[in-house]
C-alpha cells in the first residue's frame, strides 16, 4: 500500500502499541495474561507497521528472526522452573527475590514474572512466523 497517510500514522501507533504491550506485562505478571497480551500486542504493532509498507521490507528490517524470539521465550519459561527446582519447592511454584531500590522502596522480582517474559517473547516469534507465512515474505 502507498499511503502516505497510513505510513505516518503506523509510526506513531507503532510506539503505542510497544507501550501498551510493555504495560499489559508488567501490570499482568501477577494476574492472568500479562505475558499473553502483551506478546499480541507487541507482535500486532509490528504487524500493523507491515501494512502501511510491505511485509518483506519489515521482514528484512527485523533485526531478530522469529525463531530467535521463540527460543529465548521458551529459554525464560524453563529459566522460571529453576528456583523452584532449586528450593526444593513444587515445579513452577512462585520463588520471589526481594530488594531495597533507594528511590522506588521495596522491589519484588519473582519467577512468575520471568515465566511472563518468556511468554512474551514466545507469542511475539510465533505471531511473527505465522504473519510472514501467511504473507510469504521470506
Amino acid at each position: 500500500m502507498n499511503s502516505i497517510i497510513l505510513q505516518i500514522a503506523a509510526k506513531y501507533i507503532r510506539s503505542l502499541l510497544i507501550l501498551f504491550a510493555v504495560l499489559a506485562l508488567l501490570r499482568g505478571h501477577n494476574y492472568p495474561g500479562g505475558g499473553f497480551i502483551g506478546g499480541l500486542l507487541a507482535a500486532l504493532s509490528v504487524i500493523y507497521y507491515s501494512f502501511a509498507f510491505s511485509a518483506k521490507q519489515v521482514r528484512d528490517k527485523l533485526k531478530i528472526s522469529p525463531e530467535t524470539y521463540i527460543t529465548t521465550g521458551l529459554f525464560f519459561v524453563v529459566l522460571s522452573f529453576v528456583p523452584s527446582v532449586l528450593n526444593r519447592l513444587e515445579l513452577m511454584q512462585g520463588v520471589w527475590l526481594i530488594l531495597q531500590v533507594p528511590v522506588l522502596g521495596e522491589l519484588k522480582l519473582g519467577t512468575p514474572f520471568l515465566f511472563d517474559i518468556g511468554v512474551f517473547l514466545t507469542v511475539i516469534g510465533v505471531t511473527f512466523l505465522f504473519f510472514f507465512s501467511l504473507t510469504k515474505a521470506e
